[in-house]
């Protein structure tokens, strides 16, 4: 069990049947009343993201996850393919389970988030930037750059994202997972 006070972001809790995680929270005490946190839940079942107060030194069940290491395989009928490196063991993971699941590519290290007490996955998270080759860019027009221009290129995973003009296939460029985004130029 724990209490209010022992909020922090990443805080895992069993919350109307599901298991939350805590992304933001903030602790509010006014000048009239009693004092409440404010937070934002992300569930680890449905990705859905809610905001709830709660009551200043309630109790909350807290719940054990445990982050491992895993490496991704290959994608079948059943899911996504992932080995754990130290023990050799596979396990399989539903595609709706994994965000950015379209910068996966085979030998990629994730971390998967298992319930400790049921040893079930709950979530796998990409790293935050991967890097990937350019394998199709459409071509850059000259005189279209009075403002922040894109284009669509196509990576080696098959994903299509935004670049700037001045990426070319055959190049490595960095992607923020998180937002699905471009973020650099690697050499």
């Amino acid at each position: 069990m724990a209490s209010t006070a022992d909020i922090r972001n990443g805080l895992c809790i069993d919350f109307n049947h599901d298991i939350w995680q805590f992304v933001e929270f903030l602790h509010v005490k006014p000048g009239k009343g009693n004092a409440f946190v404010r937070s934002k839940l992300k569930s680890l079942t449905s990705g859905k993201v809610v905001e709830h107060t709660f009551p200043s030194g309630a109790t909350l069940n807290e719940v054990r996850v445990e982050r491992r290491v895993y490496q991704f395989l290959y994608p079948d009928e059943f899911g996504f393919n992932f080995m754990n490196n130290e023990t050799f063991e596979q396990v399989s993971i539903p595609e709706d389970m994994i965000d950015g699941k379209q910068f996966l590519k085979e030998g990629q290290e994730v971390e998967i988030l298992f319930h400790a007490d049921t040893e079930r996955p709950l979530l796998c998270e990409l790293p935050t930037h991967i890097v990937l080759e350019v394998i199709e860019a459409e071509p850059g027009v000259k005189g279209n750059t009075a403002t922040n221009a894109t284009k669509n290129a196509t990576l080696e995973t098959g994903a299509t994202i935004q670049v700037p003009l001045f990426v070319d296939a055959g190049e490595k460029i960095k992607i923020d997972t998180r937002t699905k985004s471009y973020v650099e130029r690697v050499k």
